[in-house]
């Protein structure tokens, strides 16, 4: 089953790539493993997938000391963290992601550059930006951004790799399209003001309902959980 849910996904991230004249290669599909077993990530390695997202750092802890290294596949598992991440586990996570996706404020950023000098690490991150109005979500708000930006781009062991939001949800897809393309625009206003001395590539928006739409929209980092593993 998820053989053919990747297939299906890979499908359909192909038809709207030749939708908008983008590369499909150029998107990264994260299956996002919370509360999956080893053996379905395992069924989902085996299928092609290289990006492993976990919301918890502990759950993601035991996966990777059991997926890691992977025979299955002999491209290297990147791990990301998508979830909310307390300062108190910064030290973990820094041991385990490739990419932390979840990165809301200065102080959090700062933790992560504290733990991740002490092992001689330069940790990628993405700036999570609250685009919806749900009061449950987490990120800065836009007109934060780029302020708080400047202030992270400081730190010396952390590398700004783009940014990430989650839209609200919907009925309907294509009412997350004005969420998406505030984030695209937002990161474009970024790249014009350059904080950071480089432009940020990595639009992180769209799961599973709505990643068709976020991709249309810009996205070039799609994480789904369902659409994969049911």
């Amino acid at each position: 089953m998820i053989k053919e849910n990747v297939s299906r996904i890979r499908q359909q991230i192909l038809k709207v790539c030749s939708k908008i004249n983008q590369d499909p290669g150029k998107i990264t599909i994260i299956a996002v493993s919370k509360g999956r077993s080893a053996e379905e990530i395992k069924e989902a390695i085996a299928a092609g997938i290289t990006d492993i997202g976990e919301n918890r750092v502990q759950e993601a802890i035991l996966k990777y000391n059991n997926l890691t290294p992977t025979p299955q596949h002999l491209t290297p598992i990147k791990w990301h963290m998508v979830g909310h991440l307390q300062t108190n586990k910064v030290k973990e996570a820094i041991g385990i992601f490739d990419l932390i996706q979840s990165v809301d404020s200065v102080r959090l950023a700062e933790e992560i550059d504290k733990q991740a000098h002490k092992i001689n690490k330069i940790q990628d991150i993405l700036i999570e930006i609250k685009t919806s109005p749900e009061k449950s979500k987490f990120g800065l708000k836009a007109d934060e951004a780029i302020e708080v930006i400047e202030d992270i781009v400081k730190l010396k062991n952390i590398n700004i790799k783009g940014l990430m939001t989650i839209a609200p949800f919907v009925d309907n897809p294509e009412k997350t399209r004005p969420y998406f393309r505030m984030l695209k625009e937002l990161r474009n206003k970024i790249n014009e003001s350059a904080p950071m001395g480089y432009k940020l590539e990595v639009l992180s928006m769209g799961m599973t309902d709505d990643f068709e739409v976020a991709i249309e929209e810009g996205s070039n980092m799609v994480r789904l959980g369902r659409a994969i593993f049911e």
